[in-house]
């Protein structure tokens, strides 16, 4: 089965088969797609903003960032959120709009209900493109902030929304807050839950399996369509699901079909995760340029060491 979340690269009207292309439409064509991307800024590194664009980047697509707030946070843990005003959003958004075409929308935390209907409304002036969602985890907020959030996104940006992005015990909580099953609720079963408010594509992360193993599910509400496991890894990494859900937009928003981009991103998300660091005390983060790193076979030690004459300078500044 080949899904395709958007036209073939080479559906063009019959009136352009026998018109040479513009110069603009072939330096067009040589352009990376482009992914309009609701999300804060995480000082960490960890995810937001910057984690969207190295993922993106690492796949071949160019990010238009949004910025919706600002974390304030650390490696370990996130202490508050600032979150801009809805029509600050609606103005960054707007204005690139009007310059450059994109090929998906990306949403990850936007901060509060107003700015999720500002993301409704800019999915809503352009139907025919792909929104990929993701739904992080919110335990740091307050309850009441949780609750009117999660509220907001069902109602406003799931109806929107073509893939939906998730941790299995994140959607598990927000979907099917009253299963009462004796077995955990499928990826299915929260497919099934995501496609009642109009999500067609559900990608479940981190479901546990024996043995060490954790498996993530595409699925719709019909039927599984992917499922790829991967061995757990013995550290607590923050950013995995940004990772994720920002490589699967780039690859959709390259045209690749959505089984193939899943397991590929699921892949790259994985060597992310394999070659991650720890840049503070707290968690490791996914090296999302871990493909850029020169191959412990590449190391020579007959290598002459560089310079010292080419080393910076201490900064000794003093104000």
């Amino acid at each position: 089965m080949t899904t395709f979340l958007l036209p073939p690269e080479h559906d063009r009207k019959v009136s352009d088969l026998t018109d040479p292309p513009s110069d603009e439409s072939a330096e067009s064509e040589l352009n990376p797609p482009c992914v309009l991307v609701f999300n804060a800024s995480d000082p960490s590194g960890a995810g937001g903003l910057g984690s969207d664009a190295l993922a993106m980047a690492s796949v071949g697509a160019h990010m238009l960032p949004v910025v919706t707030g600002a974390y304030a946070r650390d490696t370990a843990e996130i202490f508050d959120h600032f979150t801009f005003d809805e029509e600050a959003v609606a103005e960054q958004a707007r204005a690139i709009l009007e310059d450059v075409e994109v090929q998906l929308i990306k949403v990850g935390f936007v901060g509060s209900p107003e700015n999720l209907s500002t993301v409704a409304e800019t999915a809503t002036d352009y139907p025919e493109v792909p929104v990929v969602a993701y739904m992080p985890n919110l335990s740091w907020w307050e309850d009441t902030q949780i609750e009117a959030y999660l509220d907001a996104f069902r109602e406003l940006v799931l109806p929107q929304t073509t893939v939906l992005v998730g941790n299995h015990s994140t959607l598990w909580r927000w979907l099917l807050p009253d299963w009462a099953g004796e077995r955990p609720p499928t990826a299915r079963d929260i497919a099934k839950a995501a496609g009642e408010f109009g999500v067609p594509y559900t990608l479940v992360t981190g479901l546990v399996l024996p043995d060490q193993f954790i498996d993530n599910v595409l699925a719709s509400p019909q039927s599984v369509l992917a499922s790829e496991k991967y061995e757990r890894l013995d550290a607590v990494f923050a950013g995995a699901g940004d990772t994720l859900s920002a490589a699967l937009s780039a690859l959709l928003a390259s045209g690749t079909d959505l089984v193939a981009a899943t397991t590929e991103a699921l892949s790259y998300m994985d060597r992310c995760l394999d070659a991650g660091f720890r840049p503070g005390m707290g968690h490791v983060l996914p090296d999302r340029l871990f493909w850029a790193q020169p191959e412990d076979d590449e190391d020579n030690d007959n290598d002459p060491a560089s310079p010292t004459d080419f080393a910076l300078p201490p900064h000794d500044t003093r104000h």
